[in-house]
């Protein structure tokens, strides 16, 4: 019958007894598994990674500023990413640059969880922020 009609012949269930068969034009069904395929990934939305550079002799204002900008990035739904880099002297007294950086998880706090703890990596601070579920 499949031959008559110029179609394939699709195993559907190969394991039933007895096997279930469908007769199909196996080429397009292909083509539109792929196009259902893509309008899927179309719609997804990959979870960005975004960075928010602080100092350390950052103000009161401006450290605001930033965390706006960040609360915003995590309503979007993106990871945000807060380097606090040091220079010079600076480097003496690393716990300034973590103090400023828990003072923005604070102000976060409500929209924001931890993924990675604040840590000194060379001569800057980093820690990793997500939205909360």
């Amino acid at each position: 019958m499949a031959a008559y009609r110029d179609l394939d012949l699709v195993k559907i269930s190969p394991t039933a007894n007895p096997p279930v068969c469908k007769i199909m034009n196996y080429g397009k069904y292909k083509y539109d598994q792929s196009k259902h395929e893509k309008e899927s990934k179309k719609n997804q939305k990959a979870t960005e990674l975004k960075e928010i550079q602080l100092s350390a002799v950052i103000d009161v204002g401006d450290l605001n500023t930033k965390a706006r900008h960040a609360a915003k990035f995590l309503s979007e739904g993106d990871k945000v990413k807060v380097v606090l880099k040091m220079k010079g002297r600076q480097l003496a007294h690393p716990e300034i640059g973590m103090g400023i950086v828990e003072k923005f998880y604070d102000i976060l706090k409500e929209n924001a969880d931890i993924e990675k703890k604040a840590a000194q990596e060379g001569k800057a601070i980093t820690m990793i922020i997500t939205p909360k579920k």
